[in-house]
Order: C-alpha cells, then structure tokens, then sequence
C-alpha cells in the first residue's frame, strides 16, 4: 500500500485517480500508523514552501516521515513536495526541509532570462542524466507538465533529468530510496503513469 501524505497542500483527487488507474492500492493519510504500515510514501504539494514545511512540522508528520525513509521506506515526492526533501528552501525568507536530500530550492528570477515567464508553466521534454528503476519507462525527450517559480539546486548527488527553460532546471531527483520530480506525472498523460507505476513498482 501507498501512503499518500495529506497535511493540506496536495493535489489529491488527481494522484489518487492516478494511482488507482495504473492499479497501485493507494491510501490518503495523515496517521502516523498508516504512514508506519504503508510499504512506500508519497508526498504531494502545492504552494509556498513555508506554509507547507510548517504544516508538517505542527502535526508531526515531518518526523513520520524522516523516521520511515531512514528505516528504508522508499518515498516519491512531487512539486513542492519534491522540494520539501531537501535541506533548505529560499522562498520567502529561508526555511529548513525535511533533509532527505543534499540540496537547497532557489527562485528562477535572475536565474533564467528576463524574457521568460515566472512562474514556468507548461509541457517540456526531460534531459535524462542517469538512470533509476523510478524513472524506467521515461525517455529522454518525454514530456511533461510543470507548474513552479522555484527549483532545486547544488543537488549533483540526486539529480536524475532536467528540463530546459532558458538553463537546465532540476526536474527529476533519486538518491538512494528518496525520489522526486518537479513536475506532475498526475498530469503528465502517459509519461507520468509510466512514472507512477515505476515508483508502485520498485523494489531494489
């Protein structure tokens, strides 16, 4: 069973629908108990940085989910909960992640060229970097669709593909049983149920 993280900020309907479509037993949660018997976690997010990270804090879930990644439970997280996995975050301020991941998430302005739109919406092809079981039915080239303004940096050790928008912007993090995109498989066609039933799937 996977456990989907509830803490307020996710896309839920949408990555439940998914999951169930590629057959994958799925439980939306916020129980500390669901989390511990659940086989692997996912952890949605939409949103400021911040207000996410202060959500889990208060209702304990950030120390569930440390605990359980570092007993070995294997976790995907998505947008902004790809982003939560890292050390730190410098949207509004400087706020402190989850810590799974080496790597802090910084804003595309003064990034990027001043011609391109903030936030970077839209379907783009992925630059594959390394291979990892999360991401074996995705090909360098498949496209999918991003919604963000911030993105994930100094992250060499997990970085999986990038997307380009006007750099290489971080797109897709493994390291060890830790894994992420910044972009939405949810809402990514095929491309992103090949993505999905990966992660349902990995075993090594």
């Amino acid at each position: 069973m996977i456990a989907l993280i509830d803490y307020g900020v996710g896309n839920l309907f949408s990555l439940t629908s998914s999951l169930k479509a590629i057959g994958a037993e799925v439980k939306v949660t916020s129980l500390k108990e669901d989390i511990e018997k659940a086989d692997k976690i996912i952890l949605p997010g939409v949103g400021a940085f911040g207000d996410a990270i202060k959500k889990l804090r208060e209702s304990g879930l950030d120390k569930v989910i440390v605990d359980e990644v570092e007993k070995g439970k294997k976790i995907f997280g998505i947008c902004l909960g790809m982003q939560l996995l890292f050390e730190k975050s410098f949207e509004y301020g400087e706020h402190r992640g989850l810590g799974l991941l080496k790597g802090k998430v910084v804003s595309m302005k003064g990034t990027i060229p001043a011609h391109l739109k903030i936030p970077h919406i839209g379907w783009n092809a992925l630059i594959k970097k390394k291979e990892h079981p999360v991401f074996k039915y995705t090909k360098e080239g498949d496209c999918v669709y991003f919604v963000h303004s911030y993105f994930a940096t100094d992250c060499e050790d997990s970085l999986i593909m990038t997307a380009e928008y006007g750099k290489e912007l971080t797109a897709a993090v493994a390291y060890n049983n830790v894994s992420g995109t910044q972009f939405h498989p949810e809402k990514s066609g095929e491309v992103g149920l090949g993505i999905l039933r990966a992660f349902a799937e990995w075993e090594d």
